[in-house]
């Protein structure tokens, strides 16, 4: 069979790999092209454009990058009739996907959907386009299946593939990676400021200001894949911090506590039951915007999993040094951590077992047969 695979950012990249390992195990014959990153291309298959070509972030970046938005739709709909699969597999992304999925059903594809769009969140008008031109749907969080029920809208609950990726990822040996880094023996507190320019420069500026006044503990910035040191590097300044290129879930594995910025980074640093504050700042117009179309309480996966507070959300003006200072001295007392621990715990539970990737996979090579 011939899968078309669309992912972005490097959340997508990571699920799209292993989906893909999924695919080939239950399809060894499996033709797959796909929009992706470097996780999906070393699995195998065919890359037509990469994650770090499009990733605009925020309401006015996408508007001043229309023209080109608009160009790489052109030319993945051209891409995707050149190729004619049999089914067209999309992850998440919807502002990129939904509008080939809707051109896509018109011309006779199945589209299948992998990671629910956050429809829960804003804009739920889109279940109804959703319903029309998506076949499967294939959702990681618990609440979303019950979202969907109310527009009577069947979808597949196949649990989260973090869980997956977390359990497979061979162990690091902390006492070599402390050396490689040259992080010497203090407690870890790692600071994950995204992974686009845009929100690096906002987030990391004010995590970077705590450093000077906890000197019993390093601090350690997780690199995304999609950035280079030298962007980081004129931000850093003379703090003294240490730095750690796409090794992300190894230094969580090894760290006492974490400032992460909002998004699927919060999720990951639970499941390694490392204590967090999450934190959220963007341009101002954004902001506005996104803050009168969002509906949640919340905005961290944590939270919204547990619908409750569990992890300190700071956000746009919250999201300065004095509240920060306040919530970092929180999340390193004992009794808050031990507390933090035990909603961790039940937040793996409800996140259901392995085998995310591995479940869509045969669901969607069987819905072929």
């Amino acid at each position: 069979m011939k899968y078309y695979i669309i992912a972005g950012e490097a959340s997508g990249d990571l699920h799209g790999s292993n989906l893909m390992r999924a695919l080939l195990q239950e399809d060894k014959n499996a033709e797959i092209r796909f929009w992706g990153g470097d996780l999906m291309k070393s699995v195998g298959g065919t890359l037509v454009k990469h994650y770090k070509e499009r990733a605009f972030m925020g309401f006015v970046e996408v508007l001043l990058n229309l023209r080109k938005i608009l160009g790489f739709i052109k030319f993945c709909k051209e891409d995707i009739a050149a190729f004619q699969p049999d089914v067209i597999i999309y992850i998440d992304n919807s502002g990129f996907n939904l509008r080939i999925a809707q051109w896509a059903k018109q011309q006779g594809f199945k589209n299948h959907y992998y990671i629910s769009p956050q429809v829960w969140a804003s804009r739920a008008s889109r279940v109804q386009k959703i319903k029309r031109d998506i076949d499967q749907m294939y959702v990681i969080l618990p609440f979303e299946k019950e979202f969907y029920q109310k527009y009577d809208y069947d979808v597949n609950f196949v649990g989260h593939p973090l869980i997956d990726a977390i359990a497979d990822r061979t162990q690091v040996n902390e006492e070599q990676f402390r050396k490689e880094y040259s992080l010497g023996e203090k407690p870890i507190i790692a600071l994950l400021p995204g992974s686009r320019k845009q929100e690096i420069s906002k987030m990391l500026s004010v995590m970077l200001s705590l450093v000077d006044e906890y000197a019993d503990y390093q601090f350690v910035i997780a690199g995304a894949p999609s950035q280079q040191y030298d962007f980081y590097k004129e931000i850093i300044g003379n703090k003294k911090v240490a730095f750690v290129d796409n090794r992300t879930y190894d230094l969580l594995s090894v760290s006492t506590a974490a400032l992460v910025t909002s998004g699927t980074a919060t999720l990951e640093t639970a499941l390694f039951k490392v204590p967090q504050v999450v934190c959220y700042k963007g341009s101002n117009i954004s902001y506005q915007i996104a803050k009168r179309i969002i509906t949640l309480k919340y905005i961290s996966l944590v939270n919204l999993i547990m619908d409750k507070e569990v992890v300190k959300e700071l956000i746009q003006g919250e999201m300065n040094t004095e509240n920060l200072r306040r919530e970092l001295t929180s999340i390193l007392e004992e009794n808050h951590r031990a507390r933090l621990f035990e909603n961790y715990y039940d937040l793996e539970q409800k996140l259901g077992g392995k085998g995310a990737s591995l479940a869509t996979a045969k669901a969607i090579v069987g819905s072929l047969k």
